[in-house]
């Protein structure tokens, strides 16, 4: 993470220190209980540790994305978000994928506008999709690697849809998917687009489709043509340099075609 903010700040990004979200913001997407039991350091799990002042930590990684949805930023903290739900763990996986607070369903929902979630990590967001199925205020749009963790996003459910890919798939396929599955929605009917933002689809990386960073210039572009009011989180991607070079690749993609 240190390296790709450096090779960030070399390219000319400007960054702003967010505020921590509030209970009350976290409350509106997670139950009490849980959040209090992270709080308290009393939830973990084999991937996802009760770190000493982890609460303050993933306040802060909400409250990041809560100002890139205020301002149309990119959100760039760790902890992710989008393998917890409401409870926790979600769908029936037994461990939380290093997740502690839905950032981007908590940054939707204190936003109060009728919301495309898009989820470009290579990992299905198992909690974003518990938290916003059936909601008639977002849609969830997901394309990740299958065969992997957490195991879920096989089928389209209500307005959460999914599309599955091979491992090391490479662009054309890859691109091919992402128009797909964006066909599937109306932009127009949409008051903001929010991007989970993983790249963990970069090749040889965790959930890799073969992607390179070229590919993620083709991302942006098609994120900018759905013509919606954006803000991004970053999910998954685990290599310093070439995230940071991924993330440039994905906003200038976005920059160039707004």
């Amino acid at each position: 993470m240190k390296i790709a903010c450096e090779i960030l700040q070399e390219k000319g990004y400007q960054f702003i220190e967010p505020p921590q979200a509030t209970e009350e913001q976290i409350s509106s997407v997670h139950d009490m209980e849980y959040m209090w039991n992270v709080k308290k350091g009393l939830v973990e799990d084999s991937d996802t540790p009760a770190y000493d002042k982890i609460f303050e930590f993933a306040s802060l990684s909400a409250g990041a994305a809560l100002l890139a949805s205020k301002i149309g930023g990119f959100s760039l903290t760790r902890p992710p978000g989008h393998h917890v739900g409401r409870y926790g763990a979600a769908l029936g996986v037994y461990t939380r994928g290093f997740c502690y607070f839905n950032n981007i369903a908590i940054a939707v929902k204190e936003s109060g506008k009728k919301t495309l979630i898009l989820d470009i990590d290579g990992h299905h967001g198992n909690g974003t999709q518990e938290i916003f199925l059936g909601d008639p205020n977002a849609t969830y749009v997901s394309v990740h690697q299958s065969p992997n963790y957490p195991g879920t996003g096989h089928v389209s459910e209500g307005n959460c849809i999914n599309f599955e890919l091979p491992p090391n798939v490479g662009r054309e396929t890859y691109l091919a998917t992402l128009d797909k599955a964006l066909s599937c929605v109306d932009a127009g009917k949409f008051e903001a687009l929010a991007v989970s933002a993983g790249f963990d689809t970069h090749s040889c990386d965790l959930a890799s489709l073969g992607l390179v960073e070229d590919d993620y210039v083709q991302i942006g572009r098609r994120i900018a043509k759905l013509n919606l009011p954006t803000f991004f989180a970053l999910e998954g991607g685990y290599n310093g340099k070439n995230l940071g070079n991924d993330i440039d690749a994905l906003l200038r993609g976005y920059e160039e075609n707004r």
